[in-house]
């Protein structure tokens, strides 16, 4: 039985109960504004939160992330850590990164006995750092004996899995048009993975400034479904 493919589908898995079902990114923002109303717009901004904005931002983390933990770099993991809190320009972007990193470690911190995880949790209670959620996740990936292909794999799918989701509840969509936008996103996903094997570090932040603009304004929506 191969136990890294296991533990890559429970790290991965949508439903796994660490609170992002209460995020939507920004989106409901879209949706509010009308931008995001059909299978077609629901599927143009997935690909766009994807291409433009993860790759550079969490993916990207999430790979430099695992190339230090090879290496055993725990100096290095603290730095990208505060790098990633200093591009999440939205507050509630940050908040929610933080609580998905730190509802993820309370999941398997009792399950992998591992050193370079424990200081990094350590590290979060004595407020050395905050514990970002793709922080979190390549620890808990190389804990788990998950390379650095997979593990960028599981995060992308639940990205995506998860937005899609948001999109069936609030445009809303049927489950099938949910699927069929998931299903069409598989060879984007693995060339997104390919792109961030290597991240370029000179490009770490960049992001369009309409996604962080639109997840300022849900601070403000006048009635709302998600924190964030």
């Amino acid at each position: 039985m191969n136990h890294s493919l296991l533990n890559l589908l429970q790290l991965s898995d949508p439903a796994l109960p660490i609170g992002g079902f209460s995020h939507s990114g920004g989106l409901e923002t879209y949706v509010q504004m009308g931008v995001v109303h059909d299978k077609i717009t629901a599927a143009d901004y997935l690909c766009a939160v994807l291409s433009d904005n993860l790759s550079y931002n969490d993916g990207a983390f999430l790979s430099l992330s695992m190339d230090a933990l090879v290496l055993k770099d725990l100096p290095a993991i603290f730095e990208l850590d505060d790098m990633s809190n200093a591009t999440k320009l939205p507050e509630e972007t940050r908040q929610a990164s933080v609580k998905l990193g730190a509802r993820l470690l309370k999941i398997f911190m009792p399950l992998l006995n591992n050193e370079l995880l424990n200081d990094y949790n350590n590290a979060i209670k004595l407020n050395k750092i905050h514990g970002h959620y793709s922080i979190a996740f390549a620890l808990v990936a190389h804990a788990a004996n998950i390379d650095k292909r997979n593990a960028l794999f599981g995060y992308y799918y639940n990205a995506s899995a998860g937005m899609v989701t948001n999109c069936v509840k609030l445009i809303p969509l049927s489950q099938q048009h949910g699927q069929e936008i998931l299903f069409s996103l598989h060879d984007y996903i693995a060339e997104l993975v390919e792109r961030s094997m290597s991240p370029n570090v000179n490009m770490l932040g960049i992001c369009c400034a309409g996604f962080d603009i639109r997840s300022m304004q849900h601070e403000r929506l006048y009635s709302r479904l998600y924190m964030s």
